[in-house]
């Protein structure tokens, strides 16, 4: 019997051996799927992450771009806001002086009535004066005109407007 049971026990370890060799198999199939599959998620996450850098440098161009078109259209409003004040100055300083004009001859009518003492003064005259200040102030006022307008640049056609 004791030669039986040898064989048995051997048979037996043999057989144990081979369930232990399957188990084996088995885990390590096991472990080569799931580092593939962890290589294949990592991949995914590597592609979803390059997407999202592509897009955030996409966005980056576009608000670059976009930010670019504003500081030109705030440099266009600040020139044309310049050349308003400019204007304006202008201006200010023709009001200044026809005030001062019309201060003026003010005191040269209020000259006139103390030495007339009290007669009617030459309306002819005083027409006179106040079309001559009229045509004094539309000479300065063109004067200013051209001035404002000798920077802008001439409007020019394309050559398609003669096709029409």
């Amino acid at each position: 019997m004791a030669s039986s049971s040898g064989i048995t026990t051997s048979a037996s370890l043999h057989s144990t051996d081979l369930y232990q060799e399957h188990l084996q198999q088995l885990l390590d199939q096991r472990k080569s799927k799931r580092k593939i599959s962890n290589r294949e998620s990592a991949r995914r996450s590597r592609v979803r992450k390059q997407k999202h850098l592509d897009d955030l440098m996409a966005q980056l161009t576009q608000l670059r771009k976009a930010n670019n078109q504003l500081v030109t259209i705030m440099n266009v409003t600040t020139q044309h806001w310049l050349n308003v004040e400019a204007e304006n100055s202008i201006l200010r300083a023709q009001i200044a002086e026809l005030n001062s004009r019309l201060e003026s001859l003010n005191e040269i009518i209020g000259f006139l009535d103390i030495e007339n003492e009290g007669f009617a003064i030459d309306e002819e005259s005083c027409y006179n004066a106040v079309n001559d200040s009229a045509d004094l102030f539309m000479l300065n006022v063109n004067s200013s005109m051209s001035y404002m307008f000798t920077n802008q640049l001439p409007i020019m056609s394309s050559a398609d407007m003669l096709q029409y």
